[in-house]
């Protein structure tokens, strides 16, 4: 808690409202008591909490360290992670890139165009995804594990089709290289997470395992947000969850995602040296909602600015099927279940619940290669 928050707790608790004082002094009184717990409350979630990852192999705090996790993940489903032991200068080749495929010409980003691949990969202009049955002002590239599509034949199941090559600007041949060396990083931090969730849960470290080796699924998205000024709508991306087990996320300088809590959207600057560590729906149904997957945003950044982000999720097989852990009584106790949405079913089938997504989001890549399945 703050130096506000530790103030207003002082305050709160020395106040007394009693019968022997009038109505009107004790109306006053009541009203100033909410107000200071109404600052304190929004001092303790003002801002998501750091945590430091290095902690999970030193053994005088893995345990500490687990807890923390442990908390974090069940009360707020967001955090920013630190001492993740991937290279600045890596970091930095990233978001540099990022920012030279936003700058090449509108036709050379034309060329490696989403509605090209019938496996989601590549270019999507300002405005053609969808969340929650709105346009998202955003333009994007997604970029997915480089594999070889596998032949359309009648036995092949649906969420199959997800595989496949990505595209590559033939203008920007790094590109390709940075992404695949930062891909194996996060990746590599990922699975860190996973084995400190699964610790957090009381299962064995390696409890994941199962269902995400010997390939995860895990697609990564480098997106650009434009300023006020050129957009229709204050939606840089609408209200959602994240699929799959969990989601880093790396920001440039420029704020614009916040986090929903108890009803309150709590903002998520950049904090160099950091990602943005978010639990997805996986987390979520095999904990029986222990863990939460929690509704954020990103607004659109003011005009005159734009706003750069790389989140990377990290998922399941695609042929797996998502597991309910026992949980131990102390854990048990604080289930809250598995949120049920109208717009968005959850399947334990992890390719269907994939490709749920991928056809939704983007219907016009939908219509042109899927049409059998709509």
């Amino acid at each position: 808690m703050g130096g506000i928050g530790r103030v207003g707790a002082t305050l709160a608790s020395s106040i007394v409202v009693n019968r022997r004082q009038s109505p009107a002094v004790r109306r006053r009184l009541s009203s100033f008591v909410t107000y200071i717990r109404r600052i304190m409350t929004s001092q303790q979630i003002m801002a998501l909490p750091v945590l430091d990852i290095s902690k999970l192999q030193d053994p005088a705090q893995r345990d500490a360290f687990i807890a923390e996790i442990s908390r974090t993940a069940h009360e707020v489903g967001f955090f920013y992670i630190a001492g993740h032991g991937i290279p600045q200068t890596l970091i930095d080749e990233m978001l540099t890139l990022s920012r030279r495929f936003f700058d090449l010409p509108e036709e050379e980003k034309l060329k490696v165009e989403m509605i090209n691949s019938p496996h989601f990969r590549g270019y999507t202009r300002v405005g053609m995804e969808i969340t929650r049955g709105q346009r998202d002002w955003r333009e994007q590239i997604d970029i997915g594990a480089e594999r070889e599509a596998l032949p359309r034949t009648p036995d092949l199941p649906a969420y199959k089709r997800l595989q496949g090559p990505n595209q590559w600007p033939a203008t920007l041949p790094e590109l390709r290289d940075t992404v695949l060396r930062y891909q194996e990083a996060v990746i590599d931090l990922s699975k860190r997470l996973l084995q400190a969730f699964a610790l957090a849960l009381g299962q064995p470290e390696n409890a994941f395992e199962s269902i995400y080796t010997p390939e995860p699924h895990r697609l990564m998205k480098i997106v650009r947000y434009p300023g006020r000024d050129v957009t229709e709508s204050e939606q840089g991306v609408g209200a959602h969850k994240d699929s799959g087990f969990l989601t880093v996320l790396l920001q440039d300088v420029q704020s614009g995602l916040e986090v929903e809590y108890e009803g309150n959207w709590i903002s998520a600057p950049p904090i160099r040296g950091t990602f943005i560590v978010n639990i997805g729906e996986v987390l979520e149904m095999v904990s029986d909602g222990y863990l939460r997957a929690t509704m954020h945003r990103v607004v659109t950044p003011p005009a005159g600015t734009d706003r750069l982000s790389v989140p990377f999720f990290f998922a399941a097989r695609l042929d797996a099927t998502v597991p309910l852990f026992d949980l131990p009584p102390a854990l048990a106790a604080s289930r809250r279940g598995v949120e049920r949405d109208p717009q968005n079913p959850l399947f334990r089938e992890v390719g269907r619940n994939h490709l749920k997504s991928r056809l939704r989001s983007h219907p016009d890549v939908a219509q042109k290669h899927h049409a059998d399945l709509l």
